[in-house]
C-alpha cells in the first residue's frame, strides 16, 4: 500500500505500523524469546512513527509514576503505622492488632517504618543497640505473627523513609550488590512467604477516594499541624502516618465539597532518644470501604494500651 504524508512529513501509515510492531512484541512476550522480544524492541524503536517523536529526539530515561491501586476486595482495612521494630510498643501493637480480629480485618496494610533500620542510617548511632541482622528478624516474627491471625488477609507492606534507609545504604556502602535478587528488600522481608505486596519508591495508594500513604512522600509539612500540612499538599482525602501524631483536619472548598485529611499516632516507643519531648502518641486505623465510593475512616488513639 502506498503511504500518504502530510505537510509535516508524517507518514499516515505509522499506526498501522506501529500496530503491527507492537502486535509482534507480544508475541515475542509469549513465547519468551528474551533474543526475539530484544530485537523487536530495536525494531520498534528504530521504526517508532514519527508522530510520537516527529524530531527524533534522544530516548528518555523517564520513569512512569504510577500508584498502587487497592484491590476491590479490600473492604476493612486495618492500618499499621510506624511500628519502627526493635522499639515497637507492644501493648499498642496489641491493642490495634485485636481491634482488627475484633473487626473482622480483611486487609493489613503496613503503613511503612514497620522496620526501624537505626543500625544503617547515616546518623550518628550506639554501637550498643540492636543490628539490622537482629532487627531484621524480629521484624518477620512479627510478620508472621499477623499472618497467623489473619490468614486470609490481604497484606501490603508501604515502605517509609526508615526502610529508605536500606536503599540508601546499599548505594553508598555496598552498589556491586544491588540489582541481586537475594538483596532485594521485598526478599529480605519475606514478601512471598506472607504473601504480601511491597509498595516502594515513594508510591502513595489509591483506595478509591481516598489516598494512603506514608507521609515522608509529602515535604514540608508542619509539626504543629501535620493533618492541616498535609490537606495544604493533597487537597484531596488523604491518610497518612510519619508524623506519630494523630489528627485530622477538615475544609470546605469553593464548590461545596467537603474535603478530610488525616493522620495517624504511632505504634513505637513514645519518647525515643533522639526527640524525647515531643507530641507523639499512640494510634492507628481501620477503613471500611462501602458501596460505591464511600468509606469511613476510624482514626483510633491508644491510652494506656486501650483504644480509645
Amino acid at each position: 500500500m502506498e503511504c500518504k504524508t502530510n505537510d509535516r512529513g508524517v507518514d499516515r501509515g505509522d499506526c498501522l505500523q506501529r500496530n503491527s510492531i507492537e502486535r509482534n512484541l507480544m508475541d515475542g512476550s509469549r513465547i519468551g524469546c528474551h533474543f526475539y522480544s530484544t530485537y523487536l524492541l530495536v525494531l520498534y524503536r528504530t521504526t517508532m512513527p514519527r508522530r510520537i517523536n516527529p524530531y527524533n529526539l534522544p530516548y528518555s530515561d523517564e520513569d512512569t509514576y504510577k500508584p498502587y491501586t487497592l484491590p476491590k476486595k479490600c473492604k476493612r482495612v486495618l492500618l499499621l503505622p510506624d511500628v519502627h521494630v526493635p522499639y515497637h510498643n507492644v501493648a499498642a501493637l496489641t491493642a490495634a492488632i485485636q481491634y482488627g480480629v475484633d473487626n473482622n480485618a480483611d486487609t493489613i496494610l503496613i503503613n511503612g517504618d514497620f522496620l526501624d533500620c537505626y543500625s544503617i542510617s547515616s546518623f550518628e548511632k550506639d554501637p550498643r543497640r540492636r543490628g539490622f541482622a537482629e532487627e531484621l528478624r524480629m521484624g518477620r516474627s512479627i510478620l508472621q505473627t499477623l499472618r497467623n491471625v489473619f490468614p486470609k488477609a490481604h497484606f501490603i507492606y508501604q515502605l517509609g523513609n526508615h526502610e529508605d534507609r536500606y536503599e540508601r545504604f546499599m548505594k553508598s556502602k555496598a552498589p556491586e550488590l544491588l540489582g541481586i535478587d537475594e538483596f532485594e528488600i521485598n526478599n529480605l522481608l519475606w514478601a512471598d512467604k506472607y504473601k504480601m505486596d511491597v509498595v516502594r519508591d515513594k508510591r502513595y495508594i489509591e483506595a478509591g477516594k481516598l489516598t494512603i500513604m506514608h507521609g515522608h512522600e509529602i515535604t514540608g509539612a508542619s509539626s504543629n499541624s501535620p493533618a492541616r500540612a498535609l490537606y495544604n499538599k493533597a487537597k484531596t482525602p488523604t491518610i497518612c502516618g510519619h508524623h506519630h501524631q494523630s489528627g485530622e483536619h477538615t475544609e470546605r472548598n469553593v464548590r461545596g465539597k467537603v474535603v478530610t485529611c488525616w493522620t495517624m499516632g504511632c505504634l513505637s516507643e513514645l519518647t525515643p532518644a533522639y526527640r524525647p519531648i515531643n507530641k507523639y502518641n499512640h494510634g492507628f486505623a481501620f477503613v471500611k470501604f462501602k458501596t460505591g465510593d464511600r468509606y469511613e475512616v476510624q482514626n483510633k488513639r491508644i491510652v494506656d494500651g486501650k483504644v480509645v
